[in-house]
């Protein structure tokens, strides 16, 4: 497919992509631009009237597609469901950053919105001078402009058909009151939910082109060895089944797949030894080894090293490294040809791997064209992005499409990891429950300035040069308690490396460091005899937290009392709170949990959740999103460790790298505190972080034991059970 075809004409030729998308018809409008300041680059109109819309962002399983759908259709006054949806497609739409940070309605979502408001004033504006009445006078509803007062009307595709807006986006084109609401704010059901439940959905994993082969990268026993020699004539029982090599990186690939799994496991390969990580039993104490690349006091207040000279020592909270443990391995098709290439991939970041693709391939970035299709769940960056990155270069070398399939032994082994953290937190608090003093500081691997991407494994391998560095996310948010207190200092000791190469995963940074912030002041209340929600709200100045909190509180029929609970039965409660970055979603937690002493096993019972992430879109999408996130975060907090020795990753399988399963989900109970009047905020990430901390609160009231390094294993609590 060449990439000199025009947006139009690149539509007229999707009919493969198509499956993925089930599109309602075949009639759609292709944009003429992807310019994000355009109204064109984000919508079209048929002369059949039917609208679709150019998203950047994707739908990675928060639904999108639904809210997307419902934030344009408010606007331009038709229904949700008539609209097509075309998403992260670097030829068709426009950049809108990754889809990352809990930003896909709030920001991807809310500029669409602003360009179906200024769509809808041009359509009147179109339509007015035919109607021979006021813009004032008309609406947009039902797919065409309507007098107010009843009368004629104009229907879309007679007003604008395929001749586009030509418009920029006007920012302050004014949005529709919500007592005008329609579509935004209901339940209306996820499209792709039918397909996926049915089983006929379309994941990348399941797209084929003609011709296409399989490939499986044979990857190092340790991690930095280099290839030494290959013995092709190993594999010679796979009669269809060829050796690619790139310096070190080493691949095989078939005409069938399992021809490539054969080859793969019987190829024989001589690779050098290497010894060059710490292991995972280290990495604790490693973080606070200096030289630190960097050291920076992140917010200070008062006098916090005066105040709490005579507060007891602090004490440290510790996160491990933590894979994406995505349900299945990743996956990704690449075709190289005609001087161009098509990469057909899971990545949440199609625009921004873009540059990285060209790169690799020897192609300029407008001769390459990534194409989203729906993968197996992605949490920041898994590896999706290295399996497609190993199949553009597969592809590039054969002259074929190629697909290649990572193993679960892959994905576990060579994802890039969330990474370490350690903070140590020394605080003070009055009897009233007033924090008086507070000092947190973390030690932490450093992002580096300006890396676009995370490097890749393939291109490492084969020696083609790559911007290198690390990429986390931003870390160091949530470090400071949402409360108020007079003294404070909030410190960060920034390494230089990581112990494996890491990304950012799912609310990077914040669920470690409110899980420290907010289990600490739990053991101040304790300290002082306080009930920890009373004191929270007494030191709280928000009223959004302070509802979100009261309501949580009182799902659970929240009595006041300290902990521990003096039943000691086993039995506890804990309840956290988090203003997400202190600038977003109000998100409180309680949760029910019974410690069983003999075991050490933990058992979630009930957790109820209030959030408040301002005007909702779609309340079941939402309480989804929320579900997912005190699902995945519970996993990680009781489950989760990647443990490693000096050569490789040992947490290969689900039985060394355990997720939560179905049998260890507990009673959940989401109220979502919608303001209409307020802009949305994102939905994906806030309501994982106060879970280790409400979780670890619980187990203190249950039991009496402070759990701080997660995650929160048996043994780990039958050895703070012994220390009592």
């Amino acid at each position: 497919m060449s990439l000199h075809l025009s947006r139009r004409a690149l539509l007229g030729s999707m009919a493969a992509l198509s499956v993925a998308f089930a599109l309602p018809r075949a009639a759609r409008s292709a944009p003429r631009t992807n310019d994000p300041a355009e109204v064109d680059g984000f919508i079209a109109i048929g002369a059949d009237g039917r609208v679709t819309i150019y998203c950047g962002k994707v739908d990675l399983g928060q639904g999108l597609r639904i809210a997307i759908r419902q934030m344009a259709a408010e606007e331009l006054g038709i229904a949700a469901e008539s609209i097509t949806l075309i998403e992260g497609d670097t030829a068709l739409t426009p950049d809108q950053g990754p889809t990352a940070g809990s930003t896909g309605v709030a920001k991807g979502g809310m500029q669409i919105r602003q360009a179906a408001a200024t769509a809808r004033q041009a359509l009147i504006s179109l339509a007015a001078p035919r109607l021979e009445l006021a813009p004032e006078e008309l609406d947009l509803l039902d797919g065409a402009v309507v007098s107010k007062t009843g009368g004629r009307s104009i229907a879309l595709g007679d007003l604008i058909g395929e001749s586009g807006f030509s418009l920029k986006l006007d920012p302050k084109a004014p949005l529709r009151r919500p007592a005008e609401y329609r579509v935004v704010g209901k339940p209306l059901p996820r499209p792709d939910i039918p397909a996926k439940v049915c089983g006929t959905h379309v994941y990348v994993h399941d797209f084929k082109l003609p011709g296409m082969l399989h490939g499986r990268v044979i990857r190092p026993p340790s991690v930095g060895a280099h290839l030494l020699r290959v013995d092709e004539s190993s594999i010679r029982a796979v009669k269809s089944a060829r050796v690619i090599r790139i310096k070190n990186f080493l691949a095989v690939v078939a005409g069938r797949e399992w021809d490539a799994v054969r080859a793969a496991r019987l190829l024989k390969a001589e690779w050098s030894e290497s010894t060059n990580l710490i292991g995972h039993q280290t990495v604790r104490d490693w973080l606070k080894i200096p030289p630190f690349v960097s050291e920076e006091v992140l917010k200070t207040r008062g006098d916090a090293s005066a105040r709490l000279s005579g507060a007891p020592p602090a004490v440290e909270y510790y996160w491990p490294v933590q894979s994406h443990g995505s349900l299945g391995p990743s996956c990704a098709v690449a075709q190289v040809k005609d001087g161009a290439a098509t990469i057909w991939t899971a990545s949440q970041a199609t625009h921004k791997f873009r540059p990285a693709f060209a790169a690799l391939l020897g192609l300029p970035a407008d001769k390459v064209r990534l194409i989203y299709l729906d993968g197996s769940g992605c949490y920041g960056m898994n590896g999706h992005d290295d399996a497609a990155a190993d199949a553009a270069l597969l592809a590039k070398v054969l002259g074929k499409p190629v697909r290649v399939a990572w193993s679960r032994d892959d994905e576990l082994g060579w994802d890039p990891k969330g990474p370490p953290q350690l903070l140590s937190i020394r605080g003070a608090m009055a009897s009233s429950g007033l924090l008086t003093g507070w000092s947190t500081e973390m030690w932490v691997p450093k992002a580096t300035a300006n890396l676009v991407n995370v490097p890749l494994l393939a291109p490492e391998a084969a020696g083609i040069d790559q911007p290198q560095g690390l990429i986390t996310g931003l870390i160091s948010q949530n470090g400071d308690p949402p409360y108020a207190v007079a003294d404070l200092e909030v410190k960060v000791h920034w390494q230089a490396e990581s112990p494996l190469r890491p990304s950012n995963i799912r609310a990077p940074g914040k669920i470690a460091n409110v899980f420290a912030v907010e289990s600490y002041f739990d053991e101040l209340c304790a300290g002082q005899n306080l009930d920890p929600l009373v004191t929270r709200l007494i030191g709280l100045r928000d009223f959004r937290g302070i509802a979100v909190l009261t309501k949580a509180a009182s799902m659970m029929a929240w009595a006041p009392r300290p902990s521990p609970n003096p039943k000691g039965d086993g039995t506890g409660r804990g309840i956290a709170y988090v203003h997400y970055k202190h600038s977003e979603t109000y998100v409180a937690m309680a949760m029910e949990v019974a410690v069983e002493r003999e075991t050490g096993r933990i058992v979630v019972k009930r957790v109820t959740c209030a959030h408040d992430c301002g005007q909702v879109i779609n309340p079941d999408a939402l309480k989804m999103q929320i579900e997912g996130c005190i699902l995945q975060t519970l996993s990680r907090t009781l489950l989760e460790e990647v443990t490693f020795d000096s050569e490789r990753v040992t947490s290969t399988d689900q039985s060394t790298y355990p997720i939560l399963g179905f049998g260890a989900v507990p009673d959940l109970t989401i109220e979502l505190l919608d303001r209409p009047d307020q802009p949305p905020m994102g939905g994906g990430e806030a309501a994982c972080t106060p879970v280790p901390a409400a979780l670890a609160n619980a187990v203190f009231d249950a039991v009496g034991v402070r759990l701080r390094t997660v995650p929160f294993t048996p043994e780990r609590v039958k050895e703070a059970l012994q220390a009592l």
